[in-house]
């Protein structure tokens, strides 16, 4: 009979043969059951989060099924913040890709972002980001930038795509036949994988500033007006990456503050 610190280390493992399982079912041990049932458990979620992920392939086998061979998820992330740039990715998935728990960026914890993050670029079959700064954002107006720096991140792509998949923004008259959806970062695993791409990348990019501009507490913030950023904005005015045509940068600039003062 085998010892309980044995089976756990057997059931640590992600794949438990059948045969042993089923020998341990019969097992009356209190200890045995327990880990039966944890694992089951583990197993119940796992399925869950296969059937979610094929359900957020439906877009991308609808595409694969008209012929598509390269499928493009495309998304932004930093529409809101009063820093900062807007950061778009463009992802292409392999058609056997699985991503265990794949969803919109926002709903995934930093740790499963970046876990994610490592993975599909790792075994994507291709990823490309795009940084449009907060001059372009003036110059072109948020919503505009964002197009900008979405259609720049698919120029960037190693293999051109023949089909895309846009969250939220329609393409009209575009040479690569595409699909815009709202939410689609929740509808498609291309968006949602381009989403994780574009979200970490810009955190990333906010930590690095806040060294540079500690004052407004942006690698918690990621420029985006809380408290602390407003209460830092008053007293040292606004940082070169502060978007000056946003409310209320454009009212601090407006009021004097149009340069960091010194501490």
């Amino acid at each position: 009979m085998m010892k309980i610190n044995e089976i756990k280390e057997i059931f640590s493992q992600e794949v438990v043969e059948k045969e042993i399982i089923e020998t341990l079912q019969n097992d009356e041990r209190i200890g045995v059951k327990k880990i039966l049932l944890s694992y089951n458990k583990k197993q119940e979620k796992k399925n869950f989060l296969k059937k979610e992920y094929e359900k957020k392939s439906f877009y991308e086998n609808k595409c694969y099924n008209n012929g598509y061979k390269y499928i493009c998820g495309v998304d932004e992330v930093g529409r809101g913040p009063l820093a900062g740039p807007v950061v778009a990715a463009a992802v292409i998935l392999k058609q056997d890709n699985y991503f265990e728990g794949l969803n919109d960026s926002k709903k995934l914890s930093k740790t499963k972002r970046e876990e994610l993050y490592d993975k599909i670029k790792t075994e994507a079959l291709a990823y490309a980001v795009c940084e449009v700064d907060n001059r372009e954002i003036e110059k072109y107006n948020i919503y505009n930038a964002s197009r900008v720096a979405m259609q720049k991140a698919i120029e960037k792509l190693s293999q051109t795509p023949d089909f895309l998949l846009i969250d939220a923004m329609p393409f009209e008259n575009y040479p690569i036949s595409n699909f815009s959806m709202v939410k689609g970062d929740e509808k498609s695993v291309s968006i949602a994988a381009a989403s994780v791409i574009a979200k970490v990348h810009r955190d990333r990019l906010m930590e690095d500033y806040s060294k540079k501009y500690p004052y407004y507490d942006f690698e918690n913030n990621a420029g985006y007006g809380t408290k602390r950023h407003l209460e830092a904005l008053d007293k040292y005015g606004i940082c070169p990456i502060h978007r000056r045509d946003f409310e209320p940068i454009k009212t601090i600039i407006q009021g004097g503050k149009n340069e960091q003062r010194k501490k």
